[in-house]
């Protein structure tokens, strides 16, 4: 699991890249990075005793689908998707002019997601992040509900980052299942394939994700399945909010590029306490 946080956020460092030890083993994968620059597949998770899961890459390297504009639909002001991918939702939100941030290990799903012109920063959930605690909404979809492979953990570092009683929607699996897995990724279905460095990973059913978070303090306010995908939205629990000055947050990317034309290369972010 990725380290610990160890560093506020602002303090000197949290804009540098994530050091090899706290990024998940798919980031530099030869796999993955290639499907995301080509926009196809095929590529799968594979368990050791050769199970496959097959990953949409089309669907997530397209524009929104109807399915994604429902949920983004759902969505309460300022938006942070996690696990963002190839960016289709952080460039539609964008493009909305809402206010949204992408974070991804891989280096590859930023720069995919900048040159749509989202903002996004090469992070895992687990590192310092920006507006921790003034978050509206976080979006686990597309199967990042597995991310870390502990869903209790994932979803109390995720009641730091929301605002108090700040909405989480996240995307399950369509069956009733809750299951932890080492799992690598793959582009071929052959077990002969010299496999990348396994990651644990969860596979969560909606009645699963639901009792990990009711137990957490989480409140579920709605379930909904659509175009075969289902999903989850929770509530965090309200805290009582101390009064603090107003403060700023400026969302960038945490190594110097040339911003594609027309795409932002920082999202400034006010929310008053």
């Amino acid at each position: 699991m990725d380290r610990p946080l160890d560093r506020p956020v602002g303090e000197p460092g949290v804009g540098e890249p994530v050091p090899p030890s706290a990024r998940p083993a798919w980031d530099d994968a030869d796999p993955y990075t290639r499907a995301l620059r080509t926009g196809r597949g095929p590529l799968y998770l594979r368990r050791a005793d050769g199970w496959l899961l097959p990953l949409e890459v089309e669907r997530w390297c397209a524009r929104a689908d109807a399915v994604d504009l429902e949920i983004l639909g759902r969505c309460e002001g300022a938006v942070l998707d996690i696990g963002c991918g190839p960016g289709r939702l952080v460039a539609e939100l964008a493009g909305q002019g809402r206010r949204v941030l992408g974070i991804d290990v891989s280096a590859a799903a930023v720069n995919r997601t900048e040159r749509l012109g989202g903002p996004a920063l090469c992070r895992s959930v687990f590192e310092p992040l920006p507006a921790e605690g003034r978050w509206d909404t976080a979006l686990l979809v597309d199967g990042n509900v597995g991310i870390g492979g502990d869903p209790r953990a994932l979803l109390a570092r995720l009641a730091d980052l929301l605002a108090p009683a700040g909405l989480l929607i996240a995307e399950t699996v369509p069956v009733d299942v809750d299951e932890r897995v080492r799992v690598h990724l793959t582009d071929t279905h052959s077990a002969l394939a010299a496999p990348c460095t396994p990651f644990p990973w969860a596979r969560i059913g909606t009645r699963a994700l639901v009792r990990y978070a009711t137990r957490a303090g989480w409140t579920a306010v709605d379930q909904w399945t659509t175009g075969g995908r289902s999903f989850v939205a929770l509530r965090s629990r309200s805290r009582s909010r101390s009064a603090a000055p107003e403060r700023t947050a400026v969302l960038s990317s945490p190594r110097p590029r040339k911003p594609s034309a027309g795409s932002p290369a920082a999202l400034r972010y006010r929310r008053s306490t």
